[in-house]
């Protein structure tokens, strides 16, 4: 089972105030222990929405929108991506993810369970995800 840990983003994030070396200690800890568990498969910080971009679709059309976008609550800093044996195997580990927030005061990390080629039926459409390695097979 892959799940995402999505480290929401701050005020602070979005105005690309980079973290004290205390912070990027305790991510590095956190990471390294996942990767000797054999948990870790990516992680990374996201840049601020202010250099990014959203596309809207309405049917065939679609707009671009670029950054930034004004809802923090709703935008994602950065991410770790883990694979354990269960949900709960998920629950105690993100419970052990360090305070993200740059002052170390309030923050939120979201946690969100990623599909699996079981999780559809057979198809010609996921047989060409599984081709392209797409989707993991547990």
């Amino acid at each position: 089972m892959r799940f995402m840990i999505l480290v929401k983003a701050t005020l602070d994030s979005e105005a690309g105030v980079m973290p004290e070396d205390k912070l990027i200690a305790a991510m590095a800890d956190y990471h390294e222990e996942l990767a000797k568990a054999g948990l870790l498969l990516d992680a990374s910080g996201l840049q601020p929405s202010s250099k990014g971009w959203r596309i809207h679709y309405d049917g065939d059309k679609h707009s671009v929108t670029d950054g930034p976008f004004v809802e923090t609550k709703e935008l994602i800093a950065g991410y770790t991506l883990i694979q354990v044996q269960s949900r709960e195997e998920a629950l105690e580990w993100t419970k052990r993810f360090p305070n993200p927030a740059v002052d170390g005061g309030k923050a939120e990390i979201e946690v969100r369970q990623l599909f699996e080629l079981e999780d559809f039926g057979p198809s010609e459409s996921i047989e060409r995800f599984r081709d392209m390695g797409t989707l993991r097979e547990e």
